[in-house]
């Protein structure tokens, strides 16, 4: 099955994940509100699915992540945030007053698409960017 059209429960079996509403709900919230907060997201998902603890959202987002089905990213002096955009080379652009984090496809080119001078013996194979600047609305 191809992975873009893939729905949640079908990406959660793929990746050996049991199917659960808490799972369904928070990959169904990340998909309409990219780089949301793990708060945001408990917030989301408790709106549609009632009562479900703290410690099952960051249960959930910890198991996503580590499956390669969320992406985490923590751009500096800001919470974490989370996304469902994975497995592809983009960037990010964050607004030092609000925080709003946007995409931004890789400036160069193929992963790691920027490479150190030394490595220090590392096999290096990502490379992790954070604009930072002034979101329209902060401009203004």
């Amino acid at each position: 099955m191809d992975d873009l059209r893939a729905g949640p429960a079908e990406k959660l079996r793929a990746v050996g994940l049991r199917v659960t509403a808490p799972r369904l709900a928070t990959l169904d919230w990340l998909a309409v509100h990219p780089h949301a907060t793990a708060e945001q997201v408990a917030d989301g998902v408790r709106r549609r699915l009632g009562s479900v603890s703290t410690q099952a959202i960051y249960d959930v987002l910890n198991a996503c992540t580590q499956s390669g089905l969320l992406r985490r990213i923590e751009p500096a002096g800001h919470p974490a945030r989370y996304e469902t955009r994975t497995k592809d080379n983009h960037h990010h652009l964050v607004c030092r007053t609000c925080g709003r984090t946007e995409d931004v496809d890789c400036v160069v080119g193929e992963a790691p698409c920027l490479e150190p001078d030394a490595t220090a013996g590392y096999v290096v194979d990502e490379a992790e960017v954070v604009f930072w600047g002034l979101c329209p609305a902060c401009v203004a």
